[in-house]
């Protein structure tokens, strides 16, 4: 066992480093800190990354908002959160232009719905990092607004997205108008763009039927397709999170017997 060398798996432990960037601030906590407490529960390593280097922040009204668990981040994710914030990896970011894909196995593609997450979402150096992972095979994960980086990450090979014959879901237009319009009436501030999530996520891809919408939106959902493994919005946060472990673990044993 100790002969075999797995790419993107910490070589003395065969524990694999997932990447999960985020931007400095308003990151949704619920579809970053249970993912990270999911997998982190196995013993693997998720490791952080921001664009220049500075310890992210979630947004802050997902966590003392009222009515948690429908307006906020409910009383488990609100404990993940607290939890990661004390990891020592998330505590020490790498920039975006310092990472090496090479050295993880996978990537997670956390949300958010405000403003200050422009930084993350076009950012192009980011998306350059998405498509080496893309070309290198590897998988990965994305849920509700974080969809949109992979929409955005362009295959030079074929001038289309990444996502491009592929089945995905993301955060449906109802739901996204919603949570807009919501926004407004409470003064509070939230990000959208001229097309919403969903109209920009399904003009990236082959056919628009590709679009999952899933079950009732209070239903968890996940779509795997590939090395892909997509989901809705933070309610479908610990599903998703499953889902991309059960995915990554049979990607590892596969692997392994191959060597």
């Amino acid at each position: 066992m100790n002969e075999i060398q797995l790419s993107g798996i910490n070589r003395s432990s065969l524990t694999p480093n997932i990447l999960m960037p985020l931007p400095d601030y308003d990151f949704d906590p619920t579809e970053a800190a249970i993912p990270w407490k999911t997998l982190a529960a196995r013993g693997w390593q998720v490791l952080f990354s921001t664009e220049h280097g500075k310890v992210a922040q979630g947004e802050l009204l997902r966590l003392k908002g009222p009515l948690p668990g429908l307006l906020s981040a409910s009383m488990e994710a609100r404990a993940a959160y607290r939890e990661l914030n004390q990891d020592r990896a998330f505590q020490h970011p790498n920039p975006y232009a310092d990472l090496d894909p090479e050295e993880y196995q996978a990537i997670l593609l956390p949300g958010g719905d405000t403003s200050r997450m422009r930084q993350y979402l076009e950012n192009t150096v980011l998306q350059d990092i998405v498509l080496q992972f893309w070309q290198l095979g590897k998988l990965i994960g994305a849920i509700c607004h974080g969809t949109l980086v992979l929409a955005r990450t362009i295959n030079p090979r074929t001038g289309y997205s990444v996502l491009y014959g592929h089945k995905v879901t993301a955060l449906p237009r109802w739901l996204d108008y919603t949570g807009y319009r919501l926004a407004r009436l409470l003064g509070r501030d939230y990000l959208m763009y001229p097309r919403c999530v969903e109209e920009e996520v399904r003009a990236s891809l082959e056919r628009p039927e590709h679009f999952l919408h899933g079950p009732s939106i209070m239903t968890p959902y996940a779509v795997t397709d590939g090395n892909l493994v997509t989901a809705r919005w933070y309610v479908d946060a610990e599903l998703f999170a499953w889902r991309f472990a059960e995915v990554l673990e049979q990607r590892m044993r596969a692997e392994a017997k191959g060597m």
